[in-house]
């Protein structure tokens, strides 16, 4: 086992019989020493205070006075969405409850950072055991938006925030902004697709984000008489995502499913799919409801997967045995925001609609 995402809070957690997160002081601590709440020497001295308070004390009530007291009103809203995120999630028990409540809800009151940051620590859970580089990495991708690019046929995707960090500055923070406004030569910083040879190197790295994802599919070579033979990719990002997937499934449903990759589907019997992000949410219904799709849509879509429950009674009885159908797909701006919970939501169980 390998130690990864040092930053996400999994060690500052605790886990309960069921092998949920429940949240603890030292966790909520990581909030509180984030920019969005650090003090600045500006903070007032009711922000002093308050920030003080909760360092010695996260899970302290906070009354209504005490945040009207400070004098910055980006401060006071920043604490305020702190602790309506703290509240739920201690009213939830576990970061698990509440990550599911959150979107069962149908209303989200709480920033994306946050939901995302929910994210990172529980599929580090998930994944704790995990030696397989390629799957960590892959998980990235639930709670980090992946800027996608092709180069020599490979499909690649890369981090987003890094990616657009060292193009603005060179990996050199606002010292290399200020290079680049001043037209001064940046120092090159290197994004490396993650391959056997360079795997070990992700574990001491796994937060600078610096290593690109192969998301290619199988290649086929045309053998001429009608024969087609595939090569399989034995390291494919979109096998490892799979896994990935396979593992939140079980985590939070209990149920346990089979998905791999696809390329097209090709089932006159098709009854159920998830987009894995809103676009191809949006792609796959249309091409469900038999509407028209422009050319330049489908051409963003990375993958289909197939996803088949392991015991079909624990899906619904009217399609039950069926596939499920899953779609990948970059926006208009190729890049890819995944939505880990729609596999939570959406999926034939028992009282689904």
């Amino acid at each position: 086992m390998q130690d990864f995402w040092p930053s996400s809070g999994f060690k500052q957690l605790q886990r309960n019989p069921r092998g949920w997160l429940q949240p603890t002081d030292d966790y909520l601590r990581l909030f509180l020493q984030r920019p969005e709440l650090a003090l600045l020497p500006e903070s007032c001295a009711a922000e002093q205070a308050l920030h003080a308070a909760l360092i010695a004390t996260p899970m302290r009530p906070v009354p209504e006075a005490e945040l009207r007291a400070l004098q910055d009103a980006d401060a006071r809203d920043s604490y305020s969405l702190f602790l309506r995120f703290r509240d739920g999630l201690l009213d939830a028990g576990t970061l698990e409850a509440y990550y599911l409540s959150l979107f069962r809800s149908g209303s989200i009151d709480i920033p994306p950072l946050f939901i995302d940051l929910l994210a990172q620590a529980i599929v580090r859970n998930v994944l704790d055991e995990a030696t397989d580089v390629y799957e960590v990495r892959a998980a990235e991708m639930l709670f980090r938006p992946q800027r996608i690019s092709t180069q020599d046929g490979q499909v690649l995707a890369g981090d987003r925030d890094r990616l657009d960090m060292l193009n603005d500055t060179g990996g050199l923070g606002d010292f290399g902004r200020f290079l680049a406004e001043a037209k001064a030569p940046l120092r090159s910083i290197d994004m490396q697709v993650l391959t056997d040879g360079n795997a070990p190197d992700y574990w001491q790295a796994s937060e600078r984000h610096n290593f690109l994802l192969d998301l290619t599919h199988e290649i086929n070579n045309d053998l001429s008489h009608g024969l087609v033979f595939t090569m399989t990719r034995a390291r494919s990002g979109l096998t490892a995502l799979a896994r990935v997937l396979e593992k939140w499934v079980q985590h939070f449903l209990g149920v346990a499913v089979t998905i791999r990759p696809l390329q097209k589907i090709d089932d006159t019997a098709w009854r159920w799919h998830v987009g894995l992000d809103a676009e191809a949410t949006a792609l796959l219904n249309d091409l469900y409801e038999g509407r028209p799709v422009e050319p330049e849509r489908t051409a963003r879509l990375l993958s289909l997967f197939r996803l088949d429950f392991s015991n079909p009674q624990e899906m619904r009885t009217d399609v039950a045995g069926k596939p499920v159908y899953l779609g990948l797909m970059m926006n208009a701006g190729q890049v890819l925001k995944l939505k880990p919970q729609n596999l939570l939501l959406n999926l034939p169980l028992p009282g689904s609609m």
